[in-house]
């Protein structure tokens, strides 16, 4: 037969090979990049052209993570490539492959969990996050006197009871102080 890289005819024992389901000679079965002798060496055909190992990792991207080349499937995420076990939150940790992600200013990626936890609004009062009970994708906050509450703790400072329910409902604020109506008036 003809060899696939020069087209001159392949003749006499020894002095051809098979690869790629074409024939070549043994002297023209070589890698398209650094030109080494492929026949009897492992190599990677990549649209019907012949890479010795070394040569054909160098074309892989390579993990924005850890910087060693993507062998097998990709993740891409913010523009950049990652292997799945690599993209994880930042804080956590846990693999985000399949799972939804966020990322903040700094392009660091967070699971939603974590990214909630992290940049929520407090609440003034028990200073924990504002953020969605586990399940839900929203949740209500309360803004009063410039601050933030959970319903749950948006009540009078005096009397204890919730302002956003109920015959007190509402904020009479005075002097900076969450009240209801009975209490404000009590005050005045």
């Amino acid at each position: 037969g003809r060899c696939a890289r020069c087209g001159e005819n392949v003749v006499g024992e020894g002095t051809g090979c098979t690869a790629m389901d074409q024939i070549f000679h043994v002297a023209c079965f070589t890698c398209m990049t650094c030109k080494s002798n492929l026949r009897g060496q492992p190599f990677y055909a990549v649209e019907k052209k012949a890479y010795c190992e070394p040569c054909y990792i160098n074309t892989l991207e390579q993990c924005s993570v850890c910087t060693k080349p993507i062998m097998e499937r990709i993740l891409r995420a913010t523009g950049k490539a990652y292997h799945p076990h690599c993209f994880t939150c930042v804080m956590c940790h846990r693999s985000l492959d399949g799972i939804p992600f966020t990322v903040d200013a700094g392009g660091n990626i967070h699971c939603i969990e974590d990214f909630h936890k992290k940049f929520a609004p407090r609440c003034s009062v028990c200073k924990e996050p504002i953020m969605p009970a586990p399940g839900q994708e929203e949740t209500v906050r309360i803004v009063a006197l410039d601050r933030d509450f959970h319903v749950q703790c948006y009540r009078c400072e005096d009397c204890g009871g919730l302002l956003s329910e109920g015959d007190n409902q509402g904020c009479y604020p005075l002097d900076g102080h969450i009240l209801c109506k009975t209490c404000n008036s009590a005050r005045i």
